[in-house]
């Protein structure tokens, strides 16, 4: 046998070997019906999500909302409930009043001018219920009813 011959049969016999490994291969043959070997760790880059500079705003804390006009709240004097250690957020607004808001009990004082608004935000550490009023006018706006937490 000459050299040319036998590099032809060792060429031939690698190509077969090749055949045979890729057709028998478990998961590399692409003819079989059962699904491919998943492998555990994080998923390729491609397909993780992008992040960007910007974000999602942080939600704003919600205030209860109480709407005073002709020195009265507007539907009646509010119940605010919470539990001992909670924070508690309120904002009183008019368009047409002008007084000063005082919430009893925790002597917070805020004044209120016609066309605004004050917030108050505090942590309901002292247990009861306390009127929240319209200083000047006398007129109870609001309760705050503060459990044991």
């Amino acid at each position: 046998m000459s050299n040319g011959q036998r590099i032809g049969l060792l060429v031939v016999t690698v190509a077969v070997l090749v055949l045979a490994f890729v057709v028998l291969n478990p998961g590399g043959g692409g003819d079989s019906d059962d699904p491919p070997e998943t492998v555990a760790g994080p998923p390729p880059a491609a397909t993780a999500p992008a992040t960007t500079a910007t974000t999602a705003p942080e939600p704003q804390p919600q205030f209860t909302k109480i709407l005073v006009r002709d020195a009265k709240p507007v539907g009646g004097a509010k119940t605010v409930k919470a539990e001992k250690g909670e924070r508690v957020r309120i904002e009183v607004s008019s368009a047409d009043t002008t007084d000063e808001v005082h919430l009893h009990g925790y002597d917070i004082a805020k004044d209120l001018k016609a066309g605004g608004r004050v917030r108050f935000s505090f942590t309901a550490n002292a247990e009861g219920i306390f009127e929240m009023e319209l200083e000047g006018a006398h007129v109870q706006i609001a309760q705050i009813e503060v459990r044991p937490g």
